[in-house]
Formats: C-alpha cells, structure tokens, sequence
C-alpha cells in the first residue's frame, strides 16, 4: 500500500472513532473562548455591578471574606479585572471538595457593598462544568489523561488528512476547487477538504497546546534539559504582634518594583507564618489574566522576599508561559480568541462533513 492509502485509512478510523470527541472538545473550547463574557450573560446579579466599579480597597475585600467565611482560615485568591465590575473570588482548598483534583470555592464580590452576589464550587456551575468536561471529561486526573491522549490521536488526524490529500504535481488547482454541481458526496469531501486546509494550522495549535498542558509532568522534565526551569520558592514568616500591612501598602510595594505592570491577583497567606504573593500583568507577557511576573511579600513587615520578572524568562519556561494563552486565544488579543471560537466551529464541521460522506458512500 502507497502512503497515501494508509494515511487515507488511519484517517478514516481515526475520524469514525474520535469524531464526536473532537465534537465535543472544540465546542467546549470554543465556549471557553469567551466564558467571563458567558459568564456575565447568564448571571443576573453580575450583570447588575456597573462596568468599572472597584472596591474602596483590597484589605477591605479581604476582610468581608474573613468576616464570611471565618472558617477558611486558608489561602484566597482574589482578582483583580482591569474593568472593575464584579470581584471573583477563589478559596482552593474549601473541605467540601477535599475528595476532589480541583474543585475550588467560587466566589463574586459586588465591590460597592462587598456582598457576595454569587457562590458556586468550580465545576457545578454552567461555565465551571463546561471547563471540567473540556479539560477532563468530568471525570478527574483519568479525564485529563485520556483528552491529552485524545489530543495525540487528534494531532494524527489532521496530519493524516493532510497527507491524503496532498495533491500530486499539477494537480493543486483541481485539489482546491469546490465543485458546486457534482454529487453530494463529492461536494462533502470538498467541503470536508477545504474545511480542514483553512483550519489545520489553527487547530494543531490548539491540539497541540491542549495535549502539552494535559501532560506537566512529563513535559517539564524535558523542558529542564534546555535550563533551569523556575520554581516558586519556599518562604515562610515569622508573625508579629498587632495588624499586618494592610494588603493595599503591600499591592503598591509589588508594582512599585515593577512600574510598568498592573496588579492581576491578590493571594493572602495560607497558613500564619504565610506569605503574600502579588501576581502582576505586564504589557509584554502572553496572558493578561494568567501573567508570570510575581511578588511575595512579608505580610508583616512588607518586605519583598523573591521576585518572578515575566517578561525576562527563559529556556523552558518561555514555552510553558505560552501554552495557556496560546491554546485559549488570550495570546493574540480579541483575533486570538475569535480564532479559537473558529477552531471549535471548524472542528464541528470536519467531524460532520466527514461522518456524512462516510455514511454516504456506505
């Protein structure tokens, strides 16, 4: 058999039996493109915040939540949105989901009374869900593993299709052309064709991205071969007598030893000999909403203790800084997101169009 005949069977059976996967994993994608918009839209009290209000300050938000919730005595994480609006919230280790990989509290403070206006655990809430089953199949860390293998055989897919499709010398024109009068079953393997040349460069990226993210553990080890690979350092504190420096003194410190950058999280000590750590966006980084460049400080003192500069990685870590804002579009702005949005819908259509020639010439 030719190359060409084996790549057109893979490719086959491949497609038959990963189809309604790569369904439903572009779909799920294509939503999480834009689920804080999502998000707003379907929460009433969220849409209610005006755009652009903000909280009188951080260690006010910090204090509702200890007024709230005096039992979760651990780590928060709150957001900082560069609109203002509804302040999200997130508590990682609430024991209501102990049993689970990760399954934080959820939490969207109104800034002006510093109410909670919406609580949910991640993953029982529409968008939450929607993340689960695109990241893991609702089904944990054996979830994770079976997208990312999914992701390889994806990967195999859209090469193989390539490869079948290669047309030989002189025949490019004809292999590019839609023919609008010839059998339905023609004008679906057009369709499916065309469909998948306009996307496989946006959805091996995508695949690609996905399948790295679902394997940390195997990718980091290798990515440590081309340099040292950053690892958060291990600080602890000694608490003093009276108040810590309020979280507003200790936000302005952080951007005070980067001017440039915005503050994107606030994360409060989880333990008492905790520290702070301010995590910072920065014009030149990939992601505004995940940046790498990072503070911590001592909560008692305000002292900066270590710092994190994202804009001046290196080796390995430039890769694992891109992977997230390259797989959900954030990278390249608005386009890139509408890009990913595209990639779902294109993936749908392949899925569709191939599954009906098939049935077709069945």
């Amino acid at each position: 058999m030719t190359l060409r005949t084996v790549a057109r069977r893979v490719h086959l059976w491949l497609g038959l039996s990963l189809g309604l996967l790569f369904v439903v994993s572009g779909l799920t994608g294509s939503i999480l493109a834009f689920y804080p918009e999502l998000d707003r839209a379907l929460v009433p009290a969220l849409r209610a915040v005006p755009a652009g209000s903000r909280p009188s300050s951080w260690q006010a938000v910090y204090d509702a939540l200890r007024r709230d919730h005096p039992d979760r005595t651990g780590a928060w994480r709150i957001e900082v949105t560069p609109a203002g609006g509804p302040i999200p919230v997130r508590y990682y280790r609430p024991v209501e989901t102990a049993d689970r990989d990760f399954a934080p509290l959820m939490l969207w403070l109104d800034p002006r009374d510093l109410r909670t206006i919406r609580a949910g655990f991640w993953g029982e809430y529409p968008t939450g869900w929607i993340y689960a089953l695109h990241w893991q199949l609702l089904a944990g860390r054996t979830g994770e593993t079976v997208m990312g293998l999914a992701g390889i055989a994806l990967a195999f897919l859209l090469l193989t299709g390539l490869v079948a499709w290669w047309p030989r010398p002189g025949q490019w024109r004809r292999a590019l052309h839609l023919k609008r009068r010839a059998a339905p079953v023609r004008r679906l393997y057009d369709l499916h064709k065309l469909i998948g040349l306009a996307g496989a460069p946006l959805l091996l990226v995508v695949v690609v991205t996905g399948v790295l993210l679902a394997f940390p553990d195997q990718l980091r080890p290798a990515l440590a071969r081309l340099g040292p690979l950053f690892h958060a350092p291990a600080l602890a504190t000694l608490p003093r007598p009276g108040p810590p420096v309020p979280l507003d003194q200790l936000v302005a410190r952080a951007t005070g030893r980067f001017p440039d950058a915005e503050p994107a999280w606030i994360e409060t000590p989880a333990m008492p000999e905790g520290v702070v750590r301010i995590n910072l966006a920065r014009p030149a980084e990939p992601s505004r909403r995940f940046p790498r460049t990072n503070v911590w400080l001592d909560p008692w003192t305000g002292a900066i203790l270590a710092v994190r500069d994202g804009e001046n990685e290196r080796g390995g870590d430039i890769l694992l800084d891109w992977l997230h804002p390259l797989h959900g579009g954030e990278a390249l702005g608005m386009a890139g997101r509408i890009l990913v949005l595209l990639s779902g819908l294109m993936a749908t259509g392949l899925a569709a169009t191939g599954w009906l020639r098939w049935a077709s010439r069945r």
